[in-house]
């Protein structure tokens, strides 16, 4: 209920009107039945524009970091983002992985919209990255369409690190549904599971007009910080997990 009174009442009629997204291929998303929406993930902001825009109900892998920050504001991203029925997501290891895919398959068991960021994190630099395999595994075995998504401004409206977004228009771009029938059965396949999300992210591409990184968003970040701090001479900063 909380989903709709945000999306109808709260604040969905104050996004469209500061930000006016523009909205193209909205009729790529399917009217009923499973399916998951793979976007690109530039700004905290994603997470709300995107639902204002659809139809039908979507239900995020959220990190799990929105839901466990210390103090009064952490309780309430926390109540906030169960309220609108997000999944809490632990991103660091091979079985955290796992826990992610078996959330992501119940629903779609159910006959819902999944949203996801094949990324995994938010771009630190704009840029595109090369997604995880999670996508694929779920849209394989559950045997569902991948409805590409392309979100274009949100970066400039609200780069990681910025609490309060400039007002500038944005555009949400949809690009028709992927059938991935054929790879049927091969959800435990390395080069199968690579395949498809190399054309997920691909087609990702084409939406947002983005420069491309052949390597891992998380990565590059960790790589990126950890030389700024040889030459600061400051303690490295351990992304969550990597201890």
């Amino acid at each position: 209920m909380f989903y709709y009174v945000l999306k109808y009442v709260l604040l969905g009629p104050l996004l469209r009107l500061v930000f006016r997204p523009r909205i193209e291929g909205l009729e790529h998303i399917p009217e009923d039945g499973a399916a998951i929406v793979a976007g690109n993930h530039l700004s905290f902001s994603d997470h709300f524009l995107m639902p204002v825009v659809l139809k039908r109900r979507i239900t995020f892998l959220a990190k799990q970091e929105y839901f466990t920050g210390p103090g009064i504001k952490g309780r309430l991203t926390a109540a906030f983002f169960r309220s609108a029925g997000q999944i809490p997501v632990d991103r660091s290891g091979k079985e955290a992985g796992k826990a992610a895919i078996r959330e992501g398959l119940g629903v779609l068991a159910k006959g819902e919209l999944l949203g996801i960021y094949p990324e995994g994190t938010r771009s630190h630099d704009g840029r595109l990255y090369k997604g995880k395999v999670g996508v694929a595994v779920m849209a394989i075995t559950a045997g569902v369409p991948v409805v590409p998504c392309a979100m274009v401004g949100t970066f400039e409206i609200q780069p990681p690190g910025k609490v309060v977004p400039r007002v500038k228009r944005v555009t949400i771009r949809f690009g028709p549904p992927l059938d991935f029938s054929r790879f049927a059965g091969m959800e435990g396949e390395k080069a199968a599971v690579r395949a498809v999300t190399d054309e997920i992210m691909y087609e990702i591409l084409a939406l947002s007009g983005q420069e491309y990184v052949d390597d891992y968003a998380a990565k590059v970040k960790a790589a990126e910080q950890e030389a700024k701090a040889k030459n600061t001479g400051s303690p490295r900063k351990f992304p969550r997990g990597e201890r």
